[in-house]
């Protein structure tokens, strides 16, 4: 049975020993196969697994990341949040090693993350950082944010997010989307874009309004930033001359 091996893990993670942890579940796998593993998942915590998972190494292979279902990384990836950082690097390298892992659908994982509640907010910190490219290919159908691309796609389309759907939009084509697998961030906005328009509609909207939070944000600490040199500009400055009382002094 995989249970000691659960509490173990669980236990290990606690003390810090978080490639401890993995290695215990990883000998689920071994010993009992990998169904066993992907059965154990259900009833590992998902905090836990989050701990697990968002320590992954480009350099090696974990078994926790080849096997976790959609479903079950889902429910830890919106956890991420709780850590706080706010560069989202460490999000963005989570859903990248796993998503994309081989033989992986990303859309079924995309699909799954937006189903957990918080998971337009997860979407959202993965793209936040290229927000202006994400809006520019959804006006364009390309990234490149200088030359529009092939004649037929230089015409930006109507915003109309809210009619954006299935039955409206087109799958990617095989030859599009060979360009465009960088398997990151890139790949992620194709994918919602055209093989998941419900939800790219539902994170585009989110994404709008937390880059416009961040630029009012971003000016308002300019003016703060004006107003402070301006006050400096407005001392009186020392320009070391002296009083005339010692200019009288020096004189005599």
């Amino acid at each position: 049975m995989s249970l000691p091996a659960l509490i173990e893990a669980q236990n290990l993670i606690m003390a810090g020993d978080i490639a401890g942890a993995e290695f215990a579940l990883a000998n689920i796998a071994e010993t009992e196969g990998d169904k066993a593993l992907v059965a154990a998942l259900d009833d590992f915590p998902a905090k836990d697994l989050l701990a697990i998972i968002r320590e992954y190494d480009a350099s090696k292979e974990s078994l926790v990341n080849l096997l976790v279902t959609p479903e079950q990384f889902a429910q830890a990836v919106v956890l991420e949040r709780r850590y706080g950082d706010q560069t989202h690097e460490q999000l963005r390298g989570m859903i990248n090693s796993v998503i994309f892992r081989e033989g992986a659908d990303p859309a079924e994982f995309l699909y799954e993350i937006a189903e957990v509640d918080g998971g337009y907010d997860a979407l959202v910190d993965y793209l936040m950082d290229r927000a202006p490219m994400v809006e520019h290919f959804y006006k364009y159908a390309t990234f490149d944010l200088y030359e529009y691309g092939d004649g037929a796609k230089t015409q930006a389309q109507e915003d109309d997010l809210m009619n954006l759907d299935r039955d409206t939009e087109s799958l990617a084509s095989p030859l599009d989307m060979a360009n465009l697998e960088d398997h990151d961030w890139m790949q992620v906005t194709y994918l919602l874009r055209y093989e998941l328009p419900e939800i790219f509609r539902e994170v585009l909207m989110k994404l709008r309004a937390r880059y416009k939070a961040y630029l009012a944000s971003q000016q308002s600490d300019e003016l703060e930033g004006g107003e402070g040199e301006a006050e400096e500009d407005e001392r009186p400055k020392n320009n070391d001359d002296g009083d005339d009382k010692d200019d009288e002094e020096s004189a005599l």
